[in-house]
């Protein structure tokens, strides 16, 4: 089966499932994706009524993590009832995230999930087919296609992942291979294009506080201007803020004007975690990541 089946028979699946919840009162609104302006491109949805459900599509350009919208920094979903919402892997990661942070509660939703055989890398020409030229790094590195623990997934058969190449993990390698200076040094050239714009932060789900920390200026904790100096906190920081809790849906990474390697920091954050503590990012719901917990068995070789 081609890409382009597989979503259609996704995407027919996913209506009649929202029609349904929506009809019998399972659910008070659905958080899918839509067809947008541009031919072929797709943007996030929320529908309300059963007829709706016929707006709702999946196909390649459906990049978004929809997790988002559930958190108490969005206003756009009614705050009494069920809500229904399409997820991928990575977006399911996410909501596992927030359900241990007690930002969620499972009972409140109902997920449908996505059989997912990866997302274009840019919609920019979201016309183009998916292939391993145009396929998403992050789809690359991915291992989760199918959505774990969903209250709906369509039944559809997914074709053996094809062999491609982990544009992150080589890149991550050369970084690795480089002096802690270089190193340095090319961080503080990607941190220099920074513009402050927080498109990074208002698109990732576990930036969910509705007033930023970087945005108080009494006292002032993160410089708002866009100089180096602030330019680097603000990453570091959101870095550090994200290390053991990142779902890497790479969203951070796609919005980025300035093309930041967001994504890049993330996964080797993830990485460092993974070696030092065994810990990783996924499906399974803990209250707190390992930088926030303390065990017996942690090295403390670093205490002097």
């Amino acid at each position: 089966m081609t890409t382009e089946t597989i979503y259609s028979a996704v995407a027919e699946a996913i209506r009649a499932e929202a029609g349904r919840i929506l009809s019998d009162g399972t659910v008070t609104a659905v958080v899918g994706y839509a067809a947008a302006r541009r031919k072929g491109s797709a943007q996030p949805v929320v529908i309300t009524k059963p007829d709706d459900a016929a707006r709702l599509i999946f196909s390649a350009a459906c990049v978004n993590n929809l997790a988002v919208y559930l958190t108490k920094a969005k206003k756009e979903l009614p705050r009494e009832g069920r809500i229904g919402i399409v997820v991928k892997g990575c977006d399911l990661k996410a909501l596992v995230g927030l359900l241990g942070e007690s930002q969620l509660k499972r009972a409140d939703l109902y997920l449908i999930g996505v059989p997912c055989v990866g997302v274009l890398g840019s919609t920019l020409q979201p016309a183009v087919e998916l292939d391993a030229e145009t396929i998403a790094d992050k789809c690359r590195e991915c291992d989760d296609r199918m959505p774990q623990g969903a209250d709906f997934v369509p039944l559809v058969e997914l074709p053996e992942q094809p062999a491609l190449d982990k544009k992150y993990a080589a890149e991550i390698a050369r970084l690795e291979a480089l002096t802690p200076a270089e190193r340095w040094s090319y961080w503080q050239e990607q941190f220099s294009k920074c513009i402050k714009c927080y498109a990074c932060r208002q698109v990732c789900p576990f930036c969910f506080c509705e007033q930023c920390l970087c945005d108080r200026n009494k006292p002032q904790m993160v410089e708002g201007t866009p100089r180096p100096a602030g330019n680097t906190a603000w990453h570091i920081v959101r870095a550090m803020h994200l290390a053991g809790r990142c779902a890497g849906c790479a969203e951070c990474e796609r919005v980025c004007p300035m093309d930041i390697p967001l994504n890049l920091l993330n996964r080797k954050m993830a990485r460092e975690l993974k070696e030092l503590f065994h810990s990783e990012a996924g499906f399974e719901v803990r209250e707190k990541g390992p930088l926030a917990t303390f065990a017996d068995s942690d090295d403390e070789s670093f205490i002097k």
